[in-house]
């Protein structure tokens, strides 16, 4: 399938893996609330850049991407939040939010090509 060759779906897809495995440690009182949340926005990302790629115009797969770092702000901003509530340690929090800013960075940049490929 095509978007299994674009690097940034594939970084969507292994941050969202490793925030399932992440939140397979947090209480299981959190399953319906903080970890569903997380969850959900992690999948957001690679779905979002999947949707987008699946457009018929670069001004669709962008509206995508941003939709996508929007989801990693709101992953960001939930892992923040499982930190500050001992959910989780200030390692993974950092491993996860470089993670994070990595693929930001790479969608934006995808972004900027879309963009001056006009």
């Amino acid at each position: 399938m095509e978007i299994e060759r674009l690097n940034i779906w594939k970084l969507g897809v292994e941050l969202a893996k490793d925030v399932y495995v992440l939140t397979e440690k947090f209480p299981k009182k959190e399953v319906y609330s903080l970890t569903d949340q997380i969850r959900r926005a992690a999948v957001s990302v690679p779905s979002n850049i999947a949707e987008g790629k699946g457009r018929s115009s670069a001004k669709d797969f962008i509206n995508f991407l941003n939709v996508a770092r929007g989801s990693l702000y709101e992953l960001m901003t939930q892992l923040y939040i499982a930190r500050e509530i001992g959910y989780l340690t200030e390692e993974d929090f950092s491993t996860f939010q470089k993670k994070i800013e990595d693929l930001s960075h790479k969608i934006i940049a995808m972004t900027k090509y879309l963009r001056n490929k006009k």
